[in-house]
């Protein structure tokens, strides 16, 4: 459809640059050595050169300090500025992290000396916005949750390790288990690593949940054992118990932390509300020895394992990626902007070239997609309109619309502090026709007919 160029736009109201922030500096972040910017006129020497030492780092800080500056621009390289960051903060500087995408400089005029003055000039007129950093103890669970996927990563490798001894070996025991670091199988392989052999007694191991018989389990240990074989899954073994048991020095960690923030809720005058199915909400292989689930709804004030899509674990990450202040963003739009999650307009000459969503690294982003990829055969309201998007538009889209959607409710839910009720499958339906219906009866109406409700609806012409 061809746009029409009488059509009113915005006016935004552009006042000419005036310096905002006069006490702005700017610091040029490096692995061996930091370059820092002040006005001019503060020191003699505008531009220093400092190390990346403890030391070097509160000696920037007093050098600011003697040219009164109160806030600092740095740019978010790798990961050298967080020292920084976090030594500054606590002498009481205004800290701006920004993304090097919106620093770049004129095209030839590439130096250390000039991006520290270039990050100063632009945070003293107030051109650069700050990236997100959560509070510090939200950082610091953030950190324990990110650690503890690494872990989980690496001791996954390990799994692998496993298999793959066990493939060489011809030992089918993926074939007969779901899981071979269930009960089951970790019984038959450590009893394997000390030497037995006998495939009849290894099958004596079977959990009686165990789906395969004795006798298929005892079939499939018929192997070819091979001393090289054997050493790479005793080690494997032993990786993987020093890896779990990492893990669970985590969990503890992780546990004793959530002891810091402020409860939110009385869980004795509101205690967590039920799950909707002991199925929905069955321990998994990684979820912690404790009670996750009450920590989580002590510590944000509502119980965000009652969306679809969102288990114990999720909820988790999302929280400590996020946080749990949402006035960061003055509305769900921005919220849903920040993760990625929105349509990312590129219009020229009147036309929209693109509408895809910006691409991005967030953890978050990742989190709520992971809650959108799990509704989509579920009996639920979220489960519906994942459904009709994928019909019409194809899964990504509808990945992307669900995982907006979702996100729209966390932020709704953190804000407010209300719950979270699935309206069900027949009420999204429902209101989805009785929208249709109002699209369809406002055409009607601006080609001048008119809809009769019958069982076959007919079109008349007004009179």
């Amino acid at each position: 459809m061809r746009r029409k160029h009488n059509e009113s736009k915005k006016i935004v109201r552009i006042d000419a640059l005036k310096q905002v922030a006069a006490n702005a500096a700017g610091i040029d972040i490096h692995l061996n050595d930091h370059w820092v910017a002040v006005p001019e006129t503060r020191d003699s020497v505008s531009v220093r050169r400092f190390g990346t030492c403890t030391a070097d780092l509160n000696e920037i800080a007093e050098w600011l300090e003697q040219c009164g500056v109160t806030t600092v621009a740095m740019e978010s390289t790798g990961v050298y500025w967080i020292p920084l960051y976090e030594i500054l903060e606590s002498r009481g500087f205004q800290v701006c992290l920004v993304n090097a995408q919106a620093t770049k400089n004129v095209s030839g005029r590439k130096s250390d000396i000039l991006d520290c003055q270039w990050l100063q000039q632009l945070h003293s007129y107030g051109l650069l916005r700050p990236s997100f950093r959560p509070p510090a103890d939200i950082a610091t669970l953030r950190s324990y949750v990110r650690h503890r996927e690494m872990l989980l990563k690496y001791r996954s490798g390990h799994i692998q390790h496993m298999q793959k001894a066990l493939a060489l070996m011809n030992i089918k025991l993926t074939s007969v288990l779901k899981d071979i670091t269930g009960q089951t199988g970790m019984q038959i392989i450590r009893a394997i690593v000390a030497g037995e052999r006998d495939p009849v007694f290894l099958a004596r191991f079977r959990d009686p949940r165990c789906r395969s018989s004795q006798d298929e389990i005892a079939r499939a240990l018929e192997g070819n054992y091979q001393p090289e074989h054997l050493f790479a899954l005793q080690q494997a073994v032993e990786l993987y118990d020093i890896y779990d048991q990492k893990l669970a020095a985590c969990d503890a960690q992780i546990a004793d932390h959530y002891a810091v923030f402020e409860a939110q809720v009385d869980i004795v005058e509101q205690p967590l509300p039920p799950t909707a199915s002991q199925v929905r909400y069955r321990k998994k292989a990684n979820t912690p020895k404790y009670d996750l689930r009450t920590l989580l709804y002590r510590m944000a004030g509502v119980d965000l394992t009652t969306i679809d899509g969102i288990d114990i674990l999720l909820a988790q990450d999302i929280i400590s990626e996020i946080g749990l202040d949402m006035s960061k963003w003055p509305t769900d739009k921005h919220f849903a902007s920040w993760l990625g999650l929105a349509p990312n307009n590129r219009m020229s000459g009147g036309k929209t070239k693109s509408r895809r969503t910006k691409p991005t690294s967030s953890r978050a982003n990742l989190a709520f997609r992971l809650a959108a990829r799990s509704v989509g055969r579920s009996q639920t309201a979220l489960g519906a309109f994942y459904r009709r998007i994928k019909a019409k538009h194809g899964a990504p889209v509808a990945n992307t619309a669900t995982a907006r959607k979702i996100a729209v409710i966390v932020y709704h839910m953190l804000k407010d502090k209300d719950p979270y009720i699935d309206p069900g499958v027949s009420y999204y339906d429902t209101r989805y026709k009785e929208r249709k219906l109002r699209n369809l009866q406002r055409q009607a109406s601006q080609l001048g007919w008119r809809m009769i409700p019958e069982s076959e609806p007919i079109l008349e012409p007004v009179s």
